[in-house]
């Protein structure tokens, strides 16, 4: 199977592992999106990435407007799509440039939409609200399979919407194929104090920030806040001078999947609460992170009422903040002890290592839906 991926940003990590993980399951890839980074990728994980163009994070309408460009020189795709009998779409903006290159040069394909986000856009009541629900409605009948990452996307948006599409949850959990890493080894950090709490991943949640560094200041040292991933330029424009005017609080800048064991092994506990679309998107995702950090020893932090949350209390582990954030997060950091911190720790071993991890065999059970998909496509276009 010869896939065309189309993404929006060719420098996100989440792009690298889905791209992984298709090659892992036998397919080739050729890979076409747009970048945020001067130095766009153009190879990912071996296969070729091919630039369509500049645009910039939390700017939607912008984006949509480099995609139109796109659009109407269609040609640019022929050669992408060419050979290919797959084309999947990530996220909105994509969609739409993927299902007019689809009619046009690749009929008979079948077309995914990879949707992992809900922008807060689609969810005004507004005038842009709504040409933007019925764009999304009228691509979405063109989609033979949504691919998303949580169950209450599908609860709080796909079925209201009656977006009825054939949909597979697809969740945020760590690629590891070869099972290099062996959780047996794992020991608890050395109780704190200081007890130190990660951020990692898309940087995007100024709240999230303040609550951290917050409490970090005012713990005098009992807190230490451990930050690494890509900071929202939009949200972040000053972020180095907010890490050095904050006491307890390190960023270590961007890392590569290989380094997420030594992340998570540095600290105690993982934040997993995100603001960013408080009672929106943030309310109903499942982030990588919380896979992760279960997986590699560390603490998940969820806020109660959240997809998150739920999750977690599932599984009986990590902790949920409940009520005013600062005041919960101080009141657990003063109130921690060795004892509980090894219970906490001990709680996420138990969960089986399928609930966390993509192996060989999911990303094989992966290209056979897709494999079911072409087939369905085939029958109704003969």
């Amino acid at each position: 199977m010869k896939i065309a991926y189309l993404v929006h940003d060719l420098s996100d990590p989440a792009v690298l592992r889905r791209v992984r993980m298709l090659k892992l399951g036998s397919a080739q890839v050729i890979i076409a999106g747009f970048t945020r980074i001067p130095e766009p990728p153009k190879h990912i994980d071996g296969c070729e990435a091919i630039n369509l163009g500049w645009t910039q994070d939390g700017q939607f309408l912008h984006r949509i407007g480099s995609v139109a460009l796109v659009a109407y020189r269609l040609e640019r795709l022929q050669n992408i799509l060419a050979g290919c009998s797959v084309v999947i779409a990530r996220n909105l903006e994509m969609l739409l440039l993927a299902a007019r290159a689809r009619r046009r040069y690749l009929p008979n394909a079948p077309l995914i939409f990879e949707c992992l986000d809900i922008h807060r856009l689609l969810l005004r009541g507004n005038l842009i609200g709504r040409c933007l629900r019925t764009i999304e409605s009228r691509l979405v009948e063109q989609v033979d399979l949504i691919l998303t990452s949580s169950p209450r996307f599908v609860r709080e948006y796909f079925k209201p919407r009656n977006l009825n599409r054939p949909i597979r949850i697809l969740e945020n959990k760590i690629l590891l194929p070869d099972h290099a890493f062996d959780r047996s080894t794992q020991a608890p950090r050395p109780s704190g104090p200081p007890w130190k709490i990660g951020w990692f991943g898309m940087l995007r949640c100024r709240r999230s920030f303040e609550i951290l560094s917050s409490v970090a200041r005012a713990s005098d040292g009992r807190l230490q806040v451990v930050i690494a991933g890509r900071p929202s330029p939009r949200e972040f424009p000053n972020f180095a001078d907010m890490v050095t005017k904050a006491p307890f609080v390190t960023f270590l800048g961007p890392y590569r999947l290989e380094q997420l064991p030594a992340l998570y092994g540095s600290v105690h506990f993982s934040w997993a609460i995100d603001y960013f679309e408080q009672g929106l998107n943030s309310s109903w995702l499942l982030p990588n992170r919380i896979y992760e950090s279960s997986f590699f020893g560390a603490v998940p932090i969820a806020s109660e009422g959240v997809e998150t949350a739920n999750w977690l209390a599932e599984k009986q582990i990590g902790l949920n903040l409940a009520g005013e954030p600062e005041a919960a997060l101080n009141h657990l950091v003063s109130t921690m002890a060795g004892r509980r911190y090894r219970q906490l720790f001990d709680a996420l071993q138990r969960v089986p290592a399928a609930e966390l991890v993509e192996t060989t065999a999911s990303c094989h059970e992966l290209i056979e839906t897709l494999e079911n998909i072409k087939a369905h496509a085939r029958a109704r276009c003969p």
